[in-house]
């Protein structure tokens, strides 16, 4: 990476609000598309953008600007690790919430696929008219 851009995306530049306003964008953006697409497939889409701002979220807390990731592979990090590294936990943490969200994910295309197959059409308005 350049000197320009290095600096540009420095702490002191940007800073964490950045990711707080990026993760605040995808959530708008995904309820947005849950609240106003008639499409089942685009609201499943809002649904991810919902979880991906959520995750960029809970990533934007937990990291703390100058520390490295914890693995304890360095001396000084063996010594205080406490000092050189942040929380391992809310990584943890968001690696779960990556591989739910997948899972939910998959899970309601997959129920989407079937109410394709039943009625004909993925348009919510259409399939409220449709009775039993």
């Amino acid at each position: 990476m350049s000197e320009a851009l290095r600096t540009f995306f420095s702490p002191q530049i940007l800073g964490p609000e950045i990711f707080y306003g990026s993760s605040v964008g995808l959530f708008l953006i995904g309820l947005y598309m849950i609240l106003v697409k008639k499409n089942l497939v685009k609201i499943v889409i809002g649904l991810s953008f919902i979880e991906s701002g959520v995750n960029l979220f809970l990533i934007s807390l937990g990291y703390v600007w100058g520390k490295t990731a914890p693995i304890l592979n360095k001396p000084e990090l063996m010594k205080e690790p406490v000092k050189y590294a942040v929380d391992p936990v809310p990584q943890a943490l968001v690696l779960t919430a990556i591989v739910i969200g997948v899972a939910v994910t998959a899970m309601a295309l997959s129920i989407v696929i079937v109410i394709h197959d039943k009625y004909g059409t993925l348009d919510i308005s259409k399939i409220k008219e449709l009775k039993w």
